[in-house]
């Protein structure tokens, strides 16, 4: 362990050592695959001990009303909060975004005048937008 961080402390820390840490893993995935597919990893149930015989599944379904009680549920919040000091609320978690403030505070007061965790996220999209994944090979 401390000779993988002292290679990510080498390539400037673990946002520089993404693309390392990446195809490290890839790597450890691929060697697995291939000792799973040699059999000289068991892996039982799926190389070995494995049952052919077809499973019944039962697959999850949603109830409906459920849904629907949650949309509305959604909506009556929306309705009956303070959209002013939401927008107080979500224009904080911006501020501390684009500084270098702790996130959590505004975050809670955030939830604490009903935010949604969507409108947060969205928020902190705004500030930092999504993250990419490089491919590497």
């Amino acid at each position: 362990a401390e000779t993988y961080i002292a290679k990510i402390d080498g390539l400037g820390g673990s946002v520089h050592a993404i693309a390392f840490m990446q195809r490290e893993i890839q790597e450890a995935a691929y060697r697995y695959q291939l000792e799973m597919e040699s059999k000289t990893r068991v892996v039982v149930g799926v190389n070995e001990f494995v049952n052919d015989e077809p499973q019944a599944r039962d697959l999850f379904q949603l109830d409906a009303r459920l849904a629907e009680a949650l949309t509305e549920r959604l909506a009556r919040l929306r309705r009956t909060r303070d959209p002013g000091a939401v927008e107080r609320a979500l224009e904080a978690v911006d501020r501390a975004a684009r500084g270098r403030d702790n996130l959590l505070p505004p975050i809670l007061d955030a939830v604490r005048a009903h935010a949604t965790l969507g409108e947060i996220c969205d928020t902190l999209r705004r500030v930092f937008g999504v993250h990419q994944p490089s491919v590497v090979f």
